[in-house]
């Protein structure tokens, strides 16, 4: 690859696959760079979309279909930019990427991961599970094959995924790798972090295994998740009989997160959702400061405001704490349209958490907003922002956005 046409895309979630898809279908040689071992980023997470409640894996397939078969893209996973320098048309670039200790010949087959003694946390089931040392991030995964933890794994003490494994495709003695590139162009489509709910006190999430985030939830409902899709209660897998969901748990708060993100009110209606599936008897509350479902989705609140044993309480939550007989939770909050306190004995509760930017250390060329977002710049740009390190948007707009990315990144060559 030459300098002249080549596209450097931080980040394989949806906006950096779609990104890369649309420059290289146009012409421009694309280098992605993830830092996870897996391509989809937080959508690969996602158990349902909103509106239309169809799985993730539909949209990111067609996407990471196209992206499989370019001979145009290469990418580079378990891997970080550490520096860019340069200038629009001319950058250079260093990455450092991770062993990943497993090659190419891995068939997937899972015998490493039987003959590991080591577990380790799953981040990808944000620690409501464990896995192997040895591990496929999850059941569709790309690369389809298996990644050794470095940081759990015994190395050549072991040497047991070595022993098991028939294909060779283990190499423990692998080490890390610097990769110097000439890129045209640069996307930066890092995506987003949950917000830290343990930093919010008065919600009590460090303090009840039994109080969940937004995300957890979805890998409760996900069929590939740590309970095989049954949405029960963690502390002890017990069915539910009564839910509570608690908009901007920390968001629109001058305390942690000041920003609106945007998608966490359908993110909880479309949960709302899943629990009635599952439970079509069971109460739920839906505690918020003001429900936002922007344009089309519209009728996506309506449809849910139908459901009976749904019940909308305008109010910011005060306070989560156990109940006398320690058997429910205590959702105590200020019911502003009834103009009273009340208090809710729920099973589960679920607190949406809003976005916050992931943006890399090594990456200047862009400025933040007063959120931490990345802002566009004015006209042609040779250093683009795409995605949910842009601003919070749900996953159609981040493609959207993207292909507006990959078109301004493909105008830039060297001179």
């Amino acid at each position: 690859m030459s300098a002249s046409r080549k596209v450097l895309v931080i980040g394989g979630g949806i906006s950096g696959i779609s990104a890369a898809v649309e420059a290289s279908e146009a012409g421009a040689d694309i280098l992605l760079v993830e830092k996870n071992p897996y391509l989809g980023g937080r959508v690969a997470q996602m158990n349902l979309y909103f509106p239309k409640l169809c799985p993730p894996a539909c949209g990111l397939e067609i996407n990471l279909r196209r992206f499989r078969t370019s001979p145009k893209i290469r990418y580079l996973t378990e891997a970080e930019v550490t520096s860019i320098t340069g200038k629009p048309g001319d950058y250079h670039v260093s990455i450092t990427q991770k062993p990943r200790l497993v090659n190419e010949k891995c068939t997937a087959c899972g015998a490493c991961a039987e003959a590991c003694p080591v577990e380790r946390p799953d981040e990808f089931n944000c620690g409501m599970a464990k896995t192997k040392a040895a591990y496929l991030p999850f059941p569709t995964a790309y690369p389809m094959r298996f990644v050794i933890d470095s940081e759990h794994c015994k190395g050549t003490e072991c040497q047991k995924c070595v022993e098991a494994c028939e294909y060779g495709a283990i190499d423990l003695a692998a080490g890390e790798k610097t990769i110097e590139e000439d890129v045209s162009a640069v996307i930066v489509a890092t995506g987003w972090a949950p917000f830290q709910a343990e930093t919010i006190e008065n919600l009590s999430y460090s303090q009840y295994e039994n109080v969940i985030t937004n995300l957890q939830m979805e890998r409760l409902a996900a069929p590939d998740g740590p309970t095989g899709g049954k949405i029960v209660t963690p502390s002890s897998q017990d069915p539910l009989e009564s839910v509570a969901f608690v908009q901007c748990a920390g968001s629109r708060d001058e305390n942690y997160l000041k920003h609106c993100s945007g998608v966490c009110c359908l993110a909880s209606l479309k949960q709302a959702r899943y629990v009635r599936e599952q439970y079509p008897e069971a109460q739920i509350y839906i505690f918020y400061i003001d429900l936002r479902a922007p344009g089309r989705l519209e009728d996506f609140l309506a449809d849910s405001e139908e459901d009976e044993k749904l019940e909308l309480i305008k109010g910011k939550v005060a306070k989560i704490y156990i109940s006398a007989s320690e058997s429910k939770l205590v959702v105590e909050a200020e019911d502003v349209l009834g103009g009273r306190r009340v208090q809710k004995q729920v099973d589960l509760v679920v607190l949406a958490t809003g976005m916050v930017p992931n943006v890399p250390e090594t990456i200047d060329q862009l400025r933040q907003d007063d959120d931490g977002f990345l802002v566009a710049e004015e006209g042609p740009s040779a250093f683009v922002a795409a995605g949910c390190v842009r601003r919070p948007v749900d996953v159609a707009e981040c493609v959207r956005d993207a292909t507006a990315a990959a078109l301004k990144a493909i105008q830039w060559h060297r001179g």
